[in-house]
């Protein structure tokens, strides 16, 4: 049996809000809160679960690999949405896109200030080139 994450839990503030803004963005359909959390899910194998029972939290960094054809959707909203982006970690204001040559990856925070990455190439494949393993 081949290893797959099944869900993560993402702290929020308003786990409702947050789910909403999260599945709006990455055009995804967010169905209601099941017990303690908001779900969203991402594909056949993993769920975003929004928790807001939490008082204080750490930010974290969610990287999603895309088609060219969704990167082009979620930078759309992103942009009509008028949220600030970025083209790297430590400059998510920016607002520019970083061309990889191959690919194109931004950055974005959510509403509880989480770094969002979308990205067409995977970051090993990014970091060697001659790797084209998926």
């Amino acid at each position: 049996m081949s290893i797959v994450l099944d869900h993560t839990i993402v702290p929020a503030h308003d786990k409702v809000a947050s789910a909403k803004f999260f599945a709006n963005l990455f055009g995804l359909t967010y169905d209601g809160p099941i017990g303690p959390f908001a779900p969203v899910r991402i594909n056949e194998t993993l769920t975003m679960d929004f928790d807001d029972r939490w008082k204080g939290f750490e930010v974290h960094h969610y990287a999603f690999r895309v088609s060219d054809a969704e990167f082009e959707a979620i930078f759309g909203r992103i942009k009509e949405a008028g949220l600030v982006y970025g083209s790297q970690p430590w400059s998510p204001t920016d607002m520019k896109v970083d061309d990889l040559g191959r690919g194109r990856k931004v950055y974005f925070r959510d509403l509880a200030n989480h770094l969002l990455e979308i990205r067409t190439i995977s970051s090993a494949e990014e970091l060697n080139p001659r790797n084209t393993a998926d």
